[in-house]
């Protein structure tokens, strides 16, 4: 090849010639074109040298000659621009980079935004969690939810995946192929509600419900915020008032909580009702390690919070008082709960509180006496503490929400051998109270304690062990009334003048329904002077015995179980006359109690008839001969009865043929 540098082959466009500066190893390619637009072209010899070197000309000038081009001059034979060649090149290049680099730049702030979304998550929860698995597992699995209770007001709903739009305000139910929910009620959860958010039964501002969604509209929304931690959800019914806090929140709070042991002290309480936190709301963060959520705080959190596995709604069985929104207010009808219930709690929240009980000798009782700073005030409370002390040879002291801290109270409470206050949510604090103390309520003029009775159903439990009296004015003279304040504090100038002159000659507060009776607010509002004489002759009636807490003992509430063995025995003595011997074997877990009383219960039933004939037994045999007819079937039940109220089941029933 080395005798064809400088040598010129023709082609039909041109010539090819090999300069005599080409190595080795590299040529450079010059087209002999005519036209001065196109010998710009020359360059792109240089690009393409590489192809056409002394290695790859391996054909004859002649084949040249007779027009063989090889792919690098078919490519130079193109009549191309360089220079849009090479930013078609550049394009291309810096296109795929701007492609690679868009790419990118959405992975990056996908990861970014779950990365944002997982530290709003942590702020909300110290838990650690996995944001992009949290949200593949809503956009898969949907919402799961499982209840138990048959009515919305007793139902509580266990959901994973339950979230909360903040900009509707609503909760949110995701449906996919793998939600669950039962009960699956369809319209009839609107009727009126799925369940009730707060322990008072059936009340229309307490009703929880969620809306339905598709999965797939998840990509349509924001990002969720994950909540990791397991949540109760849930209302408080009145935060500003200690009755309603403890009776209607923290009892059932607690005793929900009990009930699902997922629900523990890492449990994180999510209140809905939209009031803030109230003056006590320090109580409730003694239920749990981590800080309650109220509604406002979850706004500061994102658009659509995801609660991982909460629960929504609480158990009732620890309330016993209803407030009168559809009838008089008064003790629920069907209790279940009892002191021994209530105690526990109170004992969890000392212990929550730091605080515990003093050692003190037998000789050093006392009495509290609950001083008021505001309305429904004890006038003459100075004489009130000196009477007491000295019918009691007890020394008395005071307590006051509005100068000392509630646990100081509790601690003062935890140990007095009498409670004395006016009607207010501060008797709440009875239930810190030791077993036999006595707690004294009064009332106001004109106004019942047999109609306002939420502290007395409190003490009077089983297991309490509580004494209850209540004093009410009976001199009119003796109460202050203020009718010029606005009505929620007991004013009545808002009310028409008949109203208010019939309010002012009334003598006692009818039963009424919650919540803004004029006339129930101008007397609870009263502040009164105690009539000492007639307030220590209540005392001296009511209290069966002195207040006493070294003596009194927990009373056994166990119950008798099913008697064994009965059976019955028949003979006839004449045509008139016959005998039924009935006997049995004591139940068997009374061999394993000291029970101070045990008697048994005996109903008889002709066959056919709707009466029975009970009686009440020492002993675990006896033969029945009055209104016992020959020829006759009669059905026998028995059941045993340990200190005279705590009552056994039934046994199987007898059919006695005499």
């Amino acid at each position: 090849m080395n005798g064809d540098l400088g040598k010129c082959v023709r082609l039909k466009q041109g010539r090819v010639c090999f300069t005599p500066d080409t190595t080795a190893g590299q040529r450079e390619i010059l087209r002999e074109i005519p036209g001065e637009r196109e010998r710009e072209k020359a360059a792109l010899a240089a690009v393409t040298s590489s192809l056409i070197s002394p290695s790859t000309l391996t054909h004859s000038p002649v084949e040249y000659e007779r027009g063989f081009k090889t792919p690098a001059m078919r490519a130079l034979g193109c009549r191309m621009n360089l220079p849009a060649v090479l930013n078609g090149l550049l394009v291309t290049v810096v296109a795929a980079l701007l492609w690679k680099y868009v790419r990118l730049s959405e992975h990056m702030s996908l990861l970014e935004e779950e990365l944002h979304l997982t530290r709003q998550s942590q702020e909300v929860s110290q838990v650690r969690i996995d944001y992009h698995a949290a949200l593949l597992a809503l956009q898969e699995q949907g919402t799961r939810m499982v209840c138990t209770g048959k009515m919305h007001t007793d139902r509580i709903c266990r959901f994973d995946y339950l979230c909360y739009c903040t900009e509707a305000e609503e909760f949110v139910f995701f449906h996919s192929n793998a939600s669950v929910m039962l009960p699956n009620l369809g319209p009839r959860r609107f009727q009126p509600a799925l369940l009730d958010l707060s322990s008072v039964e059936d009340h229309n501002t307490q009703y929880f419900n969620f809306l339905e969604l598709p999965a797939a509209a998840l990509k349509y929304m924001p990002k969720p915020v994950f909540v990791p931690d397991v949540t109760l959800i849930l209302n408080r019914f009145n935060p500003d008032n200690l009755m309603h806090i403890f009776h209607d929140d923290l009892l059932p709070i607690f005793y929900t909580m009990q009930q699902y042991s997922d629900l523990d002290d890492e449990a994180r309480l999510v209140f809905m009702e939209g009031w803030a936190e109230g003056a006590h709301f320090d109580l409730y963060r003694l239920l749990s390690s981590k800080q309650p959520l109220l509604k406002d705080h979850l706004r500061n959190f994102g658009k659509l919070m995801c609660f991982t596995k909460s629960y929504v709604g609480l158990s009732k069985m620890t309330t016993w008082y209803q407030y009168g929104f559809v009838q008089p207010q008064g003790p629920k009808a069907n209790i279940l709960v009892s002191g021994n219930e209530i105690r526990q709690f109170a004992s969890f929240m000392m212990e929550r509180l730091n605080i515990t009980k003093e050692q003190r000798s037998e000789n050093d009782e006392y009495i509290v006496v609950f001083s008021r700073a505001s309305n429904r005030l004890i006038l003459n409370e100075a004489e009130l503490i000196l009477a007491l002390a000295q019918e009691f040879k007890m020394r008395t002291v005071t307590v006051s929400l509005e100068e000392q801290s509630f646990e100081s109270i509790v601690q003062v409470i935890s140990g007095a051998s009498m409670l004395v206050s006016m009607h207010g949510a501060q008797l709440i604090t009875s239930m810190f109270l030791p077993r036999g103390a006595a707690v004294i309520e009064l009332f106001p003029f004109a106004v019942s304690p047999e109609q306002y009775t939420p502290y007395k159903t409190l003490a009077s439990l089983p297991g309490m062990d509580l004494q209850y009296v209540s004093w009410r004015n009976t001199i009119e003279e003796n109460s202050v009334a203020y009718p010029d304040r606005p009505w929620d504090q007991g004013g009545i100038g808002h009310l028409e003048k008949a109203e208010q002159e019939r309010i002012l000659a009334s003598k006692e507060v009818p039963r009424h329904l919650c919540c803004r009776n004029p006339e129930w607010l101008f007397r609870i509002y009263q502040d009164t002077i105690v009539d000492i004489p007639s307030f220590l002759e209540v005392l001296s009636e009511g209290l069966k015995v002195k207040p006493n807490l070294k003596k009194l003992k927990p009373v056994s509430t166990v119950h008798p179980g099913r008697v064994r063995q009965p059976k019955c025995q028949t003979s006839v003595q004449a045509t008139n006359e016959a005998k039924l011997a009935v006997s049995w074997q004591i139940p068997w877990n009374l061999k394993y109690l000291k029970v101070r009383e045990v008697k048994y219960e005996v109903w008889i039933q002709e066959q056919g008839e709707n009466t029975y004939m009970p009686y009440i037994l020492p002993h675990q045999n006896y033969t029945f001969s009055e209104n016992i007819k020959p020829f006759t079937t009669y059905l026998v039940w028995v059941r045993c009865i340990f200190n005279k109220n705590l009552l056994g089941p039934f046994a199987d029933v007898l059919i006695c043929k005499t």
